[in-house]
């Protein structure tokens, strides 16, 4: 019995149905489906059931769920609503005083240098993931405040994994001016290029396709293709040195514009193909935290983590946006919208346990503090800044019924 339960075939099965059964409660009792997705995680993870663990298997579908999922959300947005000053400023005062408050505080708590280096490190990270569903599901992706977060997200990213770069290097003593330059000549040249690419060469033989008999005879075929352009740009962003979800991003971005007569819509079949795959993402998100490894030393580092990741986010993204000329409440909500660490901070905290950085003991607190302010963002968002707002037509497009 033990053997079968081990299984992939039964772990993905197993994943998927208590995915979808997470989605689908959360949305019928009108609660954030990330929060439940999660939380269905933590039950069917090594924290209480123990039926699901994060073996290599769950982790590869659950970057094909972050990929999808960025795609969809890349498709409701413009290149010109994403990139702007005002989004670079917000993205580095965040990625730079988190950094700040992660290192000191590590260092505050008798941990080594290089450890409170790859803290810091962790601190940096949005997950554009988290936030961007919330608000998706809230019909509040298309405000200014999500726009920003969105465009300071992305940028974020790469900051995050300059940083990320940049520390490994210092650990290792193998500092070096040209090779940061090269970092970021590599991923603004991607992001560029691609963009571009997808914008005025794949987009525009799309919209030609669709005129062709060929897609009237096969409806199927570009949103096949469409998706096939995602993976090979998350597969491009990957061999470049940025995040997979950067690339899906980018590809989503660059086919906002294309209009489809004869063929299906494209962003009609990607967001169910994105309920399936971004509710495993969130539900391995809960798997991976195994609250056992948990001692008496290392929880109140956590909790003070915790706090410093929230509080520094919050300030250094939610300032400079009121600065901006942003209302305060548009500010709160960018500076929480910012608060999520989501994966990309357990991918830093799984380097440095790896390398041999940070022990077992800090790379629970880092991934539990990830969980925690992913976790934050949906209750401040629904109960306080979002609270008693309706939902706007937005969301009920999101997933259309053939009945409506």
């Amino acid at each position: 019995m033990e053997n079968i339960l081990l299984q992939p075939v039964f772990q993905m099965s197993l994943l998927l149905f208590v995915a979808l059964a997470g989605y689908l409660v959360a949305s019928r009792i009108n609660q954030s489906a990330v929060i439940g997705l999660i939380l269905v995680g933590i039950v069917v993870g090594p924290s209480v059931l123990g039926l699901v663990t994060y073996t290599d298997f769950v982790s590869a579908l659950a970057n094909l769920g972050a990929v999808v999922l960025l795609f969809v959300i890349g498709l409701e947005f413009k290149v010109e609503e994403i990139i702007s000053p005002k989004n670079g400023v917000i993205a580095a005062i965040g990625v730079i005083l988190p950094w700040i408050g992660g290192y000191w505080l590590s260092l505050a708590f008798g941990f080594s240098a290089p450890s409170a280096i790859f803290i810091g490190t962790a601190l940096t990270a949005t997950s554009i993931a988290i936030t961007a569903n919330v608000l998706r599901e809230m019909g509040k992706l298309q405000t200014d405040a999500a726009r920003a977060i969105i465009g300071a997200a992305v940028i974020d990213d790469v900051l995050s994994l300059l940083a990320l770069s940049i520390s490994a290097e210092v650990v290792g003593g193998v500092f070096s001016p040209p090779g940061i330059a090269l970092v970021i000549v590599k991923s603004v040249l991607f992001i560029v290029l691609a963009g571009a690419f997808g914008m005025f060469v794949v987009s525009r033989y799309m919209a030609r396709l669709d005129k062709t008999r060929f897609a009237k005879r096969y409806p199927e075929f570009l949103f096949i293709f469409a998706m096939m352009m995602a993976f090979f740009y998350a597969m491009m962003a990957e061999l470049v040195g940025l995040s997979a979800i950067v690339g899906a991003f980018i590809a989503g971005v660059s086919f906002e514009g294309v209009r489809l007569v004869h063929c299906r819509d494209i962003k009609e079949g990607a967001e169910y193909l994105q309920i399936i795959f971004a509710s495993i993402f969130f539900v391995s998100l809960g798997v991976l935290a195994d609250f056992r490894a948990i001692t008496p030393d290392i929880v109140l580092f956590l909790v003070a983590l915790t706090v410093v990741a929230i509080i520094t986010k919050v300030i250094g993204c939610g300032l400079p946006a009121r600065l901006a000329g942003l209302s305060s409440k548009d500010s709160l909500i960018i500076g929480f919208g910012m608060v999520p660490r989501g994966e990309v901070a357990m991918i830093v905290a799984l380097i440095g346990l790896q390398q041999g950085i940070i022990d077992q003991g800090l790379y629970v607190a880092l991934v539990l503090m990830s969980l925690l302010t992913t976790v934050i963002t949906p209750i401040i968002y629904r109960n306080w800044l979002y609270k008693g707002e309706s939902l706007s037509p937005e969301r009920d497009r999101s997933y259309p019924c053939k009945d409506e």
